[in-house]
Parts: structure tokens; C-alpha cells; sequence
């Protein structure tokens, strides 16, 4: 199954969950910094396998990466405390401490690390790394931050995320730039209220919480596996839905907060960023319409001696889970009546 863990990662998990607690509950800096070395500490033993050289290169990555964001993060608290009465350097500092929470988060343009990360860990640790690691620093970011630096990250998100997902062939890192889009629409929603962030987020993880465990029980890592494996149709669609759901394209649910999202841009008059999102979205969307449509008719390519039978009866449950999707446009539809 998707979820099995022995007694050691129920422990980090547990260690996990409690030090995002610790971090968003946290009165001061210093407490919030106790909580991301934490997180950093009990997430390092999960992603790291002694019989996978990918896993052990990619937790020493993700340790130097988060200890350096970890440093400078906390060098800057206390030069801000140091300067308190030099409005002059104000703007500064939170740029700095901005910068170093979004490369804890792998947003551009401090993104380098988070595709090369993602290539090495499992789907169980993808769906960690690009969901719930994202809760404590976009929480940090809705305490301190710089507007105008914002919007210039959320446009950059946008662009690279769509950008850089085109030319890929694995699927791992196909899903990094897509979290890296994704993450453009978080931030926008977090600049507008924490409840929209919450909705959003949680649709999100509803959605790749599915395309990881669709990827995991049929072993698949490269887009080409969707050409030369023999699969169910109804396996095809699902992923079908979710890739599309996951774009924002209407009818399906992840429509919804998008649109919250931009009525909300246009209400404050952010015309242009608003536009950025949308066509980067656009983009998005033809990649992933370009790897199903080829998936769904290169039938010649199919080898019929590899059919692949998923006897797993979770599977069932993702396909119902999948079909959700499609009720966005009804709750799209009641939500402003």
C-alpha cells in the first residue's frame, strides 16, 4: 500500500506533524526557528535509504540546502533585533528573511535544489516534500512579508514553474514544476486571507495526494511508461482528471480556488499579475493535455505481454476520489448565488 511505515517512520512523522505545530504556534523567531530545524531533522531520516544512493545524495542535499535558509534565517532575526531603530534597513531585512523562507520552500529563484531533490525520494516522500513541508514556511511568510518582493516571487513562480516543466520526461520532476506553479497561486492566496491559503492548500494536497499513489502502485517514473505500458482506460482517465483538475482547467475542482484567487487579484486591481498566472496556467495545461492525449492514442506502442493487472483494491477508491474532480463547476456555481 501507498502508506506503509514501520514503528521508526510513524515516529518521524509524528515528529513532523509536532514541529509545524510548534513553528505556526510560536510567539517568537527563536521558537519558530527551534520548530524548522526540527522538521528539518525528523524529515532527513524518512527520505534517507542506506540501499538507494539516490535518496542518501538527495537528504544531503535537502540537509545543506535547509541548514543554509536555517542560518541565514536566523542571522537576520537577530540583526533585526540588533537594528530595531533603523527604519532605513527595514525593507532589507524582510526581503532577507522572505528570501531565506522561500528557499526552505523551493520557490524561485532559490528552486535549484527542489527539482534535484525530487528525482531521488520515493512518491510517499514526494507527496511530504511538496505538501505538508510547505505549511511552516508560507505560515512564516504570512507574519513578515514584503509585498512588492512578493508579487515580483509570484510572478517568477509562475513563469518558471510552467517554463521549466515542458521539456521534462520524468514524472517526479514533471510534478516539482508543477508544485513550483502551484506555489505562485499559494502565495497569492496567502497575501489575500489565511483561509483562502487553507482551501487552496487543501484542494492541492487532495490532488497530488491521488497522481502519487495512481504513480505508486503502477511503479511509474517516466512519462514514457504511459506510452509502452498496457493500462486500464478507466486508470487513463483518472489521471486524465487529476492532471487537469491539477492545471485549473473548468469544469474540475481545482477551478474553484484559482477563481476565488483571481477575482479576488482583480478586486485589488493586479491586473497584470493576474494575467502572468492565468497564461502560465495556459502552459501548463498543454503539457499535460500533450502527454495524456499521447498516452491515450499511441496504442501502437503498447506492448502486449507487459499488461499491467492492479489487483490493489485502493484503486477503485482513487478512480471515485478522481471523479470528484468533476464537481467543481456545481460549487463554483452555488458559491456565488
Amino acid at each position: 500500500m501507498f502508506l506503509t511505515f514501520n514503528s521508526n517512520k510513524m515516529f518521524f512523522l509524528f515528529i513532523l506533524f509536532f514541529s509545524t505545530l510548534i513553528s505556526i504556534s510560536s510567539n517568537s523567531w527563536f521558537g519558530c526557528w527551534i520548530g524548522l530545524e526540527i522538521n528539518l531533522l525528523s524529515f532527513i531520516p524518512l527520505i534517507n535509504k542506506s540501499n538507494n544512493i539516490l535518496s542518501s545524495e538527495a537528504s544531503l542535499k535537502y540537509f545543506l540546502v535547509q541548514s543554509i535558509s536555517s542560518i541565514n534565517l536566523l542571522f537576520w532575526i537577530i540583526f533585526k533585533m540588533i537594528s530595531m531603530k533603523n527604519f532605513e534597513m527595514n525593507n532589507f531585512i524582510s526581503i532577507m528573511i522572505n528570501s531565506s523562507l522561500l528557499m526552505k520552500m523551493g520557490s524561485t529563484p532559490f528552486h535549484f535544489w527542489f527539482p534535484n531533490i525530487v528525482e531521488g525520494l520515493s512518491w510517499m516522500n514526494n507527496f511530504i516534500l511538496m505538501t505538508w513541508q510547505k505549511i511552516t514556511p508560507i505560515i512564516l511568510l504570512s507574519y513578515y512579508f514584503y509585498k512588492n518582493f512578493i508579487i515580483i516571487i509570484i510572478i517568477m513562480n509562475a513563469i518558471i514553474g510552467a517554463i521549466g516543466g515542458l521539456n521534462q520526461t520524468s514524472l517526479r520532476k514533471l510534478m516539482a514544476f508543477s508544485s513550483i506553479n502551484n506555489l505562485s497561486w499559494m502565495l497569492s492566496s496567502i497575501m489575500i486571507s489565511e483561509n483562502l491559503w487553507m482551501f487552496y492548500f487543501m484542494l492541492y494536497s487532495f490532488m497530488i495526494s491521488i497522481m502519487c499513489m495512481l504513480f505508486y502502485m503502477m511503479n511509474m517514473f517516466f512519462i514514457n511508461q504511459l506510452f509502452f505500458n498496457n493500462i486500464n482506460y478507466m486508470i487513463k482517465l483518472s489521471l486524465l482528471i487529476n492532471f487537469l483538475s491539477l492545471g485549473g482547467l473548468p469544469p474540475f475542482i481545482g477551478f474553484l480556488p484559482k477563481w476565488i484567487i483571481i477575482n479576488f487579484l482583480l478586486n485589488n486591481n493586479l491586473f497584470f499579475m493576474t494575467f502572468i498566472l492565468i497564461m502560465m496556467s495556459l502552459i501548463m495545461l498543454f503539457f499535460y493535455i500533450r502527454i495524456l492525449y499521447s498516452s491515450f492514442l499511441f496504442n501502437f506502442l503498447k506492448l502486449k505481454w507487459m499488461k499491467i493487472f492492479i489487483k490493489n483494491k485502493m484503486i477503485n477508491f482513487i478512480n471515485i476520489f478522481s471523479f470528484i474532480s468533476t464537481f467543481g463547476m456545481i460549487l463554483s456555481t452555488f458559491l456565488y448565488m
